[in-house]
């Protein structure tokens, strides 16, 4: 498994390689209301006081977009579609400075610290990405049968960050059995149910189904990266076992999920 294998080992803050460590009733997620939509470009501004920032950088940013969908939602293909369009991207970010590189960031730990890091970023677009429960349970079922031995706590191989965003939103190393069918749908309707309550009301974010004709045109149009009728739809990627599609993506712009900077590869200080 290229992706998570290569991405989620990576040296963490204290330079450590990890390796080495020891039919169903959903919320609704209506894209199509007027307010979702926010046609205003992504342009320079200015971090406000409480947002992160280094203490030798100039508190000027791009305004970022953030994907707060779980994973086996299509965070890889809006990753490359991103790409596509010219901006920085991290698919997962376990340090600040992969955050301050990047225009666009997902996966982890965005689904499970989205309130955290809005927080950090107020002036940050989010958008959820849904997916039917009947496709992305098997889907997530195949991927955690691959990912499980590295995502315990003691001997795993991921990135500490990694494995608190998979237990924090699918009680890995809490629950006896994180594949189990009704577990992961509960998981999934707790996460859509928390992310549409927090945002309920909020411009800056948007629902999409990156399977649905057009979700691609809706969302640069969400970004100020197109006009309304523009229906382009985004690339299939990362579908049925292929869970190495990032990694094998080359591309200048995307960002190492633990670049480091003037504060190396320290992460948040903010808890769950």
């Amino acid at each position: 498994m290229p992706d998570y294998l290569t991405i989620a080992t990576l040296p963490d803050s204290q330079g450590h390689n990890h390796s080495e460590d020891v039919q169903l009733n959903q919320p609704q997620c209506d894209s199509t209301k007027p307010n979702d939509i926010r046609p205003n470009a992504i342009k320079p501004s200015a971090i406000e006081p409480s947002a992160v920032k280094h203490e030798s950088v100039a508190a000027k940013q791009k305004q970022k977009v953030i994907f707060i969908g779980l994973p086996r939602t299509g965070t890889t293909s809006v990753s490359v579609a991103l790409l596509e369009q010219g901006l920085k991207v991290a698919h997962m970010a376990f340090t600040k400075e992969a955050f301050m590189q990047a225009d666009a960031i997902s996966d982890a730990p965005c689904f499970s610290d989205f309130k955290q890091l809005d927080g950090l970023f107020p002036e940050t677009k989010f958008v959820y990405l849904d997916r039917e429960l009947s496709v992305w349970v098997p889907s997530m079922q195949m991927l955690l049968s691959r990912m499980l031995p590295h995502l315990d706590a003691k001997t795993g191989r991921f990135h500490p960050i990694m494995k608190r965003s998979f237990r924090h939103s699918f009680g890995v190393g809490l629950v006896e059995n994180p594949q189990d069918e009704q577990h992961l749908i509960d998981c999934y309707q707790r996460h859509k149910t928390e992310v549409l309550d927090y945002f309920a009301g909020r411009h800056n974010f948007l629902c999409i189904d990156v399977s649905r004709q057009g979700a691609l045109g809706q969302l640069l149009t969400f970004m100020g990266l197109a006009s309304a009728t523009n229906q382009q739809n985004f690339p299939k990627l990362n579908v049925g076992r292929n869970v190495a599609s990032w990694d094998e993506y080359k591309h200048p712009n995307k960002i190492s999920a633990n670049a480091s900077g003037p504060e190396k590869r320290k992460f948040f200080d903010y808890k769950l």
